[in-house]
């Protein structure tokens, strides 16, 4: 096997493994710090996406459109944990089927304003050559997105005062309202903040998978999973879970095909849930 040929796929799968994390980081937050599972976190990656597309549509650059994508998708999550979410804190039930029929409406208007199929913008033009192989740069360049993703979640959480006001919310609730912590409003952002970095997903994103009401149903799944398997510890064990899983299943689609790379994904994801009933970070002494 050529050493080129090599290096190329080891690259095309680390951007796969990238672009899955981006996709799940803010589910991350969501499901991990707070214990919601939101069933709409593809609609709320949808939005990001269509929000940048009107913006560049209606002439605003393809990079001032991300700020406003995040800014949009984290007001419509205030308002969803305001209305809806606020009131089913603990009901882990009741807030997926409220947040499933959230998913419905979303999907539903989109389909109405937009349609069922809308052009993407365009991949910008530039490639990274490997010998005889070129790779198309701006997948490559996710990588470095979600390091730097990552690395402001991480920061956010663990050096800033709303970061460990959040934890202290989520964690000791009662302790935190005692010490004077809002945790009604310390929850809305943090909802928020997972809303948003699922617009900026697929705000980021939009090149590469064109927006349309059901492009987050390619995302949503595998990130669930990834965060699953990832267990207490979620933003770490979420890193290492999309790298692994992600990585892995675009090298077996490599050299074989992309079913037997879903096949990869699901299989090894079983095993470790097997394995790992809590996940993978349940005795891990770190906490973020």
């Amino acid at each position: 096997m050529e050493i080129d040929y090599l290096a190329t796929v080891l690259l095309s799968s680390l951007s796969s493994a990238a672009i899955l994390l981006i996709a799940t980081i803010g589910l991350a937050v969501v499901f991990g710090l707070m214990g919601v599972i939101n069933l709409a976190h593809g609609e709320f990656l949808m939005i990001g996406a269509y929000t940048a597309l009107t913006a560049t549509r209606m002439g605003v650059p393809f990079a001032l459109s991300i700020p406003i994508a995040v800014a949009v998708t984290m007001l419509i999550g205030a308002l969803v944990e305001i209305l809806v979410i606020n009131r089913l804190y603990g009901r882990i039930f009741d807030t997926m089927l409220a947040t499933w029929g959230i998913s419905i409406a979303f999907y539903q208007l989109a389909v109405l304003i937009f349609g069922t199929v809308t052009p993407g913008i365009g991949m910008p033009r530039f490639n990274v050559t490997i010998g005889d192989y070129s790779l198309a740069g701006y997948p490559l360049a996710m990588i470095a997105v979600a390091l730097a993703m990552a690395g402001f979640v991480y920061l956010l959480m663990t050096r800033s005062v709303y970061g460990m006001k959040a934890r202290a919310a989520i964690q000791e609730p009662e302790m935190a309202q005692a010490i004077g912590i809002e945790a009604a409003r310390v929850n809305t952002m943090t909802f928020a903040l997972g809303c948003g970095l699922a617009g900026f997903a697929g705000a980021v994103l939009l090149p590469i998978v064109p927006a349309t009401p059901s492009m987050g149903f390619a995302f949503v799944i595998k990130a669930f999973l990834a965060v699953v398997v990832a267990g207490p510890v979620t933003l770490t064990g979420s890193v290492l879970t999309t790298l692994g899983l992600g990585g892995g299943a675009s090298i077996t689609a490599s050299f074989l095909t992309s079913v037997a790379g879903d096949v990869f994904f699901f299989l090894i994801t079983a095993a470790l849930l097997w394995l790992y009933p809590l996940g993978i970070s349940a005795r891990w002494r770190r906490k973020l």
